[in-house]
C-alpha cells in the first residue's frame, strides 16, 4: 500500500491525471492557479512533486530546460485503491456499509439507484 496523499499533493495529483499528457512545471502551476486559485511558486511545486515521487505516485524527468511528471497510475487505479482501502479500514470489509455511510451522507437520485442496480446486475450476471 502507498503512503496516503496529502490534500495538496492530491490537488497537484488531479493536475497531472487530467492532462491526456506529462505535463512541465509551469504548465502545472499555471492550471493550478487557473482551476483551483493556487498559486504555488515553483519552489513549492517541486517539493511536492518530489514526495510524490517518494510515494510512488509519479515519476519526474527533464526534457530540454524544463522539467515533467509522469503520473505511475490512472486516477482510476487510485479512486480503486482508496475504495477498497477505506471500505477495509473504516466500514469491515463491506461494501454495503459503504454505500451505506455515502447514501446516508449525500443522497441518492433515482438514476444513481439504477446505475448501482445495473452495476450489480452485470457482477452477478453469471
Amino acid at each position: 500500500m502507498k503512503k496516503s496523499m496529502s490534500d495538496s499533493e492530491m490537488l497537484l495529483m488531479k493536475c497531472i491525471w487530467d492532462e491526456e499528457e506529462d505535463i512541465s512545471i509551469p504548465h502545472l502551476a499555471e492550471v493550478l492557479r487557473e482551476k483551483y486559485g493556487k498559486d504555488y511558486k515553483r519552489t513549492t511545486i517541486v517539493t511536492f512533486l518530489s514526495r510524490l515521487r517518494e510515494k510512488g505516485y509519479v515519476q519526474t524527468y527533464r526534457k530540454g530546460r524544463l522539467s515533467y511528471a509522469h503520473p505511475v497510475q490512472t486516477e482510476e487505479e487510485y479512486r480503486q485503491s482508496i475504495a477498497v482501502q477505506d471500505t477495509q479500514t473504516w466500514f469491515g470489509g463491506q461494501p454495503s456499509r459503504y454505500l451505506s455511510a455515502l447514501v446516508d451522507q449525500n443522497g441518492l437520485s433515482k438514476e444513481e439507484a439504477e446505475r448501482i442496480r445495473e452495476i450489480l446486475d452485470e457482477y452477478f450476471d453469471d
